[in-house]
């Protein structure tokens, strides 16, 4: 069951660092989608991500996607990378040590 949830956040993190992508490509009227989808994006983060890391998460994908020009940073796969590559690797080196 944790498995299905984990790939599942990693196919909606891909479909919203894409959505938040796709204003790219519309010059002049994408940044005024990037008002609409950067509050979305960091209530989004917070739903998938809870606690702390969520919460920071949320406001760091807020940030990026209301900034223009850094909507090619993948906030939401960093995020997924974050908490089931890169914290799941200190969790066990932590439980071995």
């Amino acid at each position: 069951m944790i498995k299905k949830r984990k790939y599942k956040l990693l196919v909606l993190g891909f479909l919203f660092d894409g959505i938040g992508m796709l204003s790219l490509l519309i010059p002049g009227i994408g940044e005024f989608t990037d008002l609409i989808w950067a509050p979305i994006a960091g209530w989004l983060m917070t739903r998938m991500y809870k606690g702390n890391p969520g919460k920071i998460a949320g406001f760091i994908a807020f940030i990026e996607e209301i900034v223009p020009g850094l909507d090619v940073i993948p906030s939401f796969t960093l995020m997924w990378l974050y908490t089931y590559v890169f914290k799941a690797d200190k969790e066990i080196t932590i439980e071995e040590g």
